[in-house]
């Protein structure tokens, strides 16, 4: 399997990913460029970002798309277009971060309600990455979280390694989990940054020891422990070579794995996952925020979060609102995870005109944009794994049913699961037998129910009136979906289908 066909892997500038509508490029820009001599927060100018999307339309389909993990994305490339997109990204000075993902939030630096900064401690990490030669050990989709907690945090964005800021005492530390996400990440020890930088280095040497293909969530117990017991017994400065042991540090086992985090839940006993949770009543992120509205930096200054819908937009509509953000003195964009732009250095009089032409130009302004419940992956035709067309389908339902959205709703071209790895409360799912309705698990699982592709927001049509009809006061749909049952729930989106052949 060649480069441009292979799964699993990271569609990055110089290694394309090949799709149902061509190739297609993620790229991770670096905020100012190779001059900016400053850390890296993701972001590009007006004029960049609109010197990016002329380039996809001239080499692509003019598809742009901003993932979850907040990437830019570009498709409908050739084996020919790809190198001259590459060649004019250079061009226009946009520095593409490499190696392995250390990611911080989109307003690392400038949120006044972070905990710490945290992209001295990001820098430091992906040094020490380098310096210990892992990238080329570790699978592409490996990754390091370093969270300031702030505004909006890095809790939905799953990693391998993931540091939290926390307050202890007079001073910061940083909480150190693997495997997961804000929610579900085993914690291992709460200690100070020198530290942190040392155990996410020897979690990743052990990971890069059981080959390309592991990750994290491949540790045994044994390592997690020897890892949550690294800085109280080896000094920050050693770094093991993990070859003889595995990775496995040999140390007494009456030392709690769990050390400084005695509050913490066992790595047996995971928090609930968000979309579990829904199924609870609870919303998906708990206190997390959705990067879209206006979020307060230091002084006067704002930052605003204007997503695309289901992550993707025509090129010529994120150029519009670029110049339209120019004329208005933005002076920088930043990708956030989330699928949305973040728009700063303008006045604070810009933010409602600005949001105006963007909820004109069809992209989520609004938080409660009921969109914003539904992860749709490309479908057909621009996925050749696709089976159903998602776009069109989520359309449909956002628009009839944004009363009852109060739960994640996952529209899968196929079983892979693209948009939403995780349990959803509901999926539709395209398949042989057409779109199958799963309930309260993943895009993998067995449908409850089918109907045809093309008319599965009938279905969900169904399903929303029983919800309205069955709510009690007060109630969430999500909890009143637990109730009613997935037996109901999938009787219902067959309904549908019965009653149109009567």
């Amino acid at each position: 399997m060649n480069a441009f066909s292979r799964r699993g892997a990271c569609p990055a500038l110089s290694v394309p990913m090949q799709t149902g509508d061509g190739l297609l490029v993620r790229l991770n820009p670096v905020v100012g460029g190779p001059s900016s001599g400053g850390p890296s927060s993701g972001g590009l100018s007006p004029k960049l970002l609109i010197g990016l999307c002329e380039s996809a339309l001239r080499h692509g389909n003019g598809i742009m798309e901003v993932t979850a993990r907040g990437s830019l994305q570009i498709r409908g490339l050739t084996t020919d277009s790809a190198a001259r997109l590459a060649a004019e990204v250079d061009a226009l000075d946009i520095a593409v971060r490499t190696g392995v993902p250390v990611e911080t939030g989109p307003l690392a630096g400038i949120d006044p309600q972070e905990i710490a900064d945290p992209r001295p401690l990001a820098e430091r990490i992906r040094a020490a990455i380098d310096e210990a030669g892992l990238a080329p050990r570790l699978g592409p989709k490996v990754s390091v979280i370093v969270d300031g907690c702030g505004q909006l945090t890095m809790d939905s964005v799953t990693a391998d390694v993931r540091l939290a800021a926390v307050r202890v005492d007079a001073g910061v530390r940083w909480r150190v989990s693997v495997a997961g996400d804000g929610w579900n990440a085993k914690a291992l020890v709460t200690v100070e940054g020198d530290a942190a930088c040392d155990i996410t280095v020897a979690a990743l040497r052990m990971v890069a020891e059981k080959g390309r293909e592991a990750h994290a969530r491949d540790l045994s117990e044994r390592q997690l422990a020897s890892l949550a017991r690294w800085h109280s017994v080896v000094p920050p400065s050693v770094l093991p070579d993990i070859s003889p042991s595995r990775g496995e540090i040999a140390l007494s086992l009456t030392v709690s794995p769990i050390s400084d985090v005695g509050k913490e839940k066992p790595a047996s006993k995971l928090p609930i996952s968000p979309p579990e949770g829904e199924m609870s009543g609870r919303t998906e992120g708990g206190a997390s925020r959705k990067p879209i509205g206006l979020f307060p930096l230091a002084g006067d200054a704002t930052a605003l979060g204007i997503a695309l819908p289901y992550g993707s937009m025509p090129a010529e509509k994120i150029i519009a609102l670029a110049q339209h953000a120019l004329a208005l003195g933005t002076s920088e964009i930043r990708l956030a995870p989330g699928r949305a732009l973040l728009f700063l250095g303008h006045p604070p009089a810009a933010n409602q005109p600005l949001q105006h032409t963007a909820t004109a130009l069809g992209f989520v302004t609004a938080p409660t944009d009921p969109r914003t419940r539904i992860a749709a992956c490309p479908g057909t035709p621009a996925c050749a794994s696709g089976r159903i067309a998602t776009r069109d389908i989520a359309e449909t339902i956002a628009t009839e049913n944004a009363d009852i959205l109060d739960f994640t709703l996952h529209i899968s071209g196929c079983a892979k699961g693209c948009a939403h790895p995780g349990l959803a409360t509901l999926t539709i799912v395209g398949g042989e037998n057409g779109a199958g309705l799963v309930v309260n698990a993943t895009a993998k699982a067995l449908p409850a129910g089918y109907r045809p592709g093309y008319d599965a927001a009938r279905g969900i049509r169904r399903v929303a009136a029983m919800i309205r009809s069955a709510r009690y006061q007060g109630e969430t749909a999500a909890a009143c979906l637990t109730r009613l049952g997935p037996a109901g729930i999938a009787e219902a989106y067959r309904q549908a289908q019965t009653e149109k052949r009567k």
